[in-house]
């Protein structure tokens, strides 16, 4: 996985609900788990932009409901920091989420803009996206 061109900050605790901010039928989601976080032991993980977080479905198509799916942070309210001295911070945390670990989305639309970080990392989720900011 590519590293991010950013200095980008602790965002999500485990157990934060976000928003699925793609037409894959869940409306809000849990975050269960953060795949590949680093911290020290004994300290709960958190979720950065651009990672790559298990998340279980709370909201949207009853089918679908507490599903445990993986999914990818695209927008955080928490500002970080990018490499040209500008800080960027969004409205809401918004994830998408993804069938297979290859990175594709379970969607095939995002609503709202995505991070330009995210959609160097991850570009099956930047060719859905509507908007990069």
């Amino acid at each position: 996985m590519k590293g991010l061109a950013a200095n980008v900050t602790r965002a999500l605790n485990i157990g934060s609900n976000v928003i699925a901010s793609d037409n894959s039928g869940a409306r809000i989601v849990r975050i269960t788990g953060v795949k590949g976080g680093k911290t020290r032991k004994g300290r709960q993980q958190y979720a950065k932009l651009g990672d790559q977080v298990k998340v279980s479905v709370r909201k949207g198509d009853p089918k679908m409901k507490g599903e445990v799916f993986d999914a990818v942070v695209i927008r955080v309210k928490k500002p970080y920091r990018r490499n040209t001295g500008e800080r960027v911070a969004f409205v809401d945390n918004a994830v998408a989420l993804l069938k297979d670990d290859k990175g594709n989305p379970k969607g095939t639309q995002i609503k709202g803009p995505i991070s330009k970080e995210v959609g160097e990392r991850w570009p099956f989720i930047n060719k859905i996206a509507r908007f990069v900011m």
